[in-house]
């Protein structure tokens, strides 16, 4: 399972994006920050909430040279319907991966064996493939997609400046801290 600090396995997926299936890799994002949005199912309550604020944001995502995936366990099909169908969903930009097997959520620990659903899971990963946030939780509670863009600068900090570390709450342009020196990267 993936864990904070190690690489990412990789993973050749069908995604659906700009209005066609594609497959891509994860290894395809080297270089750029990858933010991914694992939810339960399309066609359902609170997932088109997460989805379109992410979808809002995701512009800012972009200038933070991240992506964002989204990935459930439907099909490419699936998506397309859901992405033609719905107006919260149709504002989605960025690609939605089809997991039909669980085989990447079993690896990201947010598969329900038995249900077939993926657990709401949020990953941050740098531009190595080192993963750097975990968030997994009960698919009744929402996400909001400004804190994990706020996640995701805090990562980009600490990346370029690992001398410091982000308190709670941190926002770009507050101050940090600096733990003595032995303890960088040990936290």
């Amino acid at each position: 399972m993936a864990r904070i600090g190690a690489e990412v396995p990789d993973f050749e997926v069908e995604a659906y994006h700009e209005g066609e299936v594609k497959k891509i890799k994860l290894s395809d994002y080297r270089g750029k920050w990858l933010c991914l949005i694992f939810y339960p199912a399309d066609f359902t309550f609170v997932c088109p909430t997460e989805l379109e604020d992410a979808a809002k944001l995701y512009p800012d995502f972009q200038k933070s040279n991240a992506e964002i995936l989204s990935v459930s366990t439907d099909t490419v099909f699936v998506h397309k319907a859901w992405h033609d169908a719905s107006d919260a969903i149709g504002k989605v930009d960025y690609p939605m991966v089809a997991d039909p097997t669980g085989k990447m959520c079993r690896a990201f620990g947010t598969y329900i064996e038995g249900v077939g659903l993926s657990l709401r899971g949020t990953f941050v990963i740098d531009p190595e493939g080192v993963l750097k946030t975990i968030e997994i939780h009960d698919n009744s509670i929402g996400r909001s997609a400004k804190e994990l863009l706020r996640k995701l600068g805090a990562a980009q900090f600490v990346a370029e400046h690992g001398d410091q570390v982000c308190p709670a709450n941190w926002e770009p342009g507050a101050d940090t801290l600096k733990p003595g020196l032995d303890l960088v990267g040990k936290i």
